[in-house]
């Protein structure tokens, strides 16, 4: 029997939508019922945007200028610019690896500032702007390295460990309320930064997820048939991080 995937509402903020994952998101939301709002932070993100959904549409998905590196701007968004977000799904993630010992201070500030700092801002914004209405989800794109990061990635685990503190905290406090969250720990998806890393370590290809198997988890995870789902981490590795070895 073949299982309809359901939706309670429509509107859907893609946070760092412009990543490949996230643009292949919008599209299947679109072909779904769901109308997709893709964030961008610099003009070339806008026009991948423009470009990769250039077969859609316009009226079928919005963008929008966001900028997670900027903490006065985070913090002054009216939560009421969101009131009629229903779902959100977050694949902000700053790109800085270093051995810790040699890491620069400033670029350590400004990561966290960026990643946690005003991320938090942002969803203590929306988790409100959602419960004047009763109802929101909320999926964050994590990563196994929340738990098993590799040589140089520590500021990212913490990072995304931190991230996921938030989110399960928010479907806590607000599950009883309508608001539910679930973070995703994916493994190496073979696109982007997953892509790079995969080529230079083919062993580690027969772990690797497609972006069509993530897309259609998340949205699975976004329907209601997963409202069971709440103040949770799944992982999605293909075992990755089962083994001891």
């Amino acid at each position: 029997m073949l299982m309809l995937l359901k939706y309670f509402g429509k509107r859907a903020l893609i946070l760092g939508g412009t990543c490949e994952t996230g643009l292949c998101l919008a599209q299947q939301m679109m072909t779904v019922g769901l109308f997709p709002i893709i964030s961008y932070r610099a003009p070339d993100g806008l026009n991948r945007i423009k470009s990769q959904l250039s077969d859609c549409r316009a009226e079928k998905y919005d963008t929008i200028y966001m900028d997670f590196s900027n903490n006065k701007l985070m913090t002054s968004i009216d939560e009421k610019a969101w009131q009629h977000v229903d779902y959100l799904v977050d694949f902000i993630q700053g790109d800085y690896e270093s051995l810790i010992p040699g890491a620069c201070n400033q670029s350590m500030d400004d990561y966290f500032t960026s990643n946690i700092i005003c991320r938090a801002a942002f969803l203590q914004k929306l988790s409100r702007a959602m419960l004047s209405r009763r109802n929101g989800r909320m999926v964050y794109i994590s990563s196994t390295a929340a738990v098993r990061q590799n040589k140089g990635q520590g500021f990212y685990a913490a990072s995304k460990l931190a991230s996921e503190a938030i989110y399960r905290n928010i479907g806590l406090e607000l599950g009883d309320r309508g608001i539910t969250t679930v973070s995703l720990r994916t493994g190496y998806i073979d696109a982007g930064r997953g892509k790079k890393y995969l080529d230079m370590h083919p062993k580690m290809k027969l772990f690797s997820l497609a972006i069509h198997e993530v897309v259609e988890t998340i949205l699975f995870l976004l329907s209601d048939s997963a409202k069971g789902f709440n103040a949770t981490e799944l992982v999605m590795d293909r075992g990755l991080i089962a083994s001891k070895e």
